[in-house]
């Protein structure tokens, strides 16, 4: 025989009430800041200009007092002792954060490396040619990589080529400073010159 139907009492959720969601457990973000439910210290010292009084509080006091503010208790210090925690609303503030690093990444210069290459025994037209190219790329804040190539026997004009690498960085000293000597690796060798900052 079926159990006659009982309705559900009515009235205070048995266990106290629902707790509030934004004290729950919730996954970090990529910045690892603990908020509300993941903080576990028993105390933390609350700072910012929101508060009553700065200072160390119990950390249901804490909570309490971000929930009566209807945003978030964030850990930015958790190394401290106590934590440090400020009551702010955390996904506007992760918001900034992102915002921020966009800006930051905007903001910062590629660096673009243009390579210039010839021979040990180029002529005098096509160093000049190369030279203005070279002038070219500095000026619009490249680096310049001059790589001089050795084939078959002409690794015997080694010195030659570091002499031309050389007179090249010189004859950029307006637009550009070289950043190292020139150095050999195999059958090449490289130089390569940065341009200067602007005032």
């Amino acid at each position: 025989m079926a159990a006659p139907y009982r309705p559900k009492p009515s009235g205070p959720r048995p266990g106290g009430p629902r707790p509030n969601r934004s004290f729950q457990n919730q996954k970090k973000d990529e910045n690892e800041l603990n908020i509300n439910g993941q903080i576990t210290a028993p105390q933390v010292r609350l700072v910012g200009e929101n508060i009553p009084e700065q200072g160390v509080y119990p950390l249901a006091k804490a909570l309490a007092l971000a929930d009566e503010l209807g945003l978030d208790l964030v850990e930015i210090s958790a190394k401290a002792d106590p934590p440090v925690c400020k009551i702010l609303d955390y996904q506007k503030y992760l918001y900034q954060q992102r915002k921020k690093a966009k800006e930051m990444k905007s903001n910062s210069a590629k660096i673009v490396i243009k390579e210039i290459r010839f021979g040990p025994n180029t002529d005098e037209h096509d160093f000049q040619f190369k030279l203005k190219h070279a002038e070219g790329f500095l000026k619009e804040g490249s680096k310049v990589k001059a790589t001089i190539f050795f084939r078959g026997r002409s690794i015997q004009f080694a010195e030659q080529g570091e002499k031309q690498l050389l007179r090249f960085a010189v004859e950029l000293e307006e637009c550009g400073r070289a950043e190292s000597m020139p150095a050999l690796e195999g059958k090449r060798m490289t130089m390569m010159i940065a341009p200067l900052k602007k005032k």
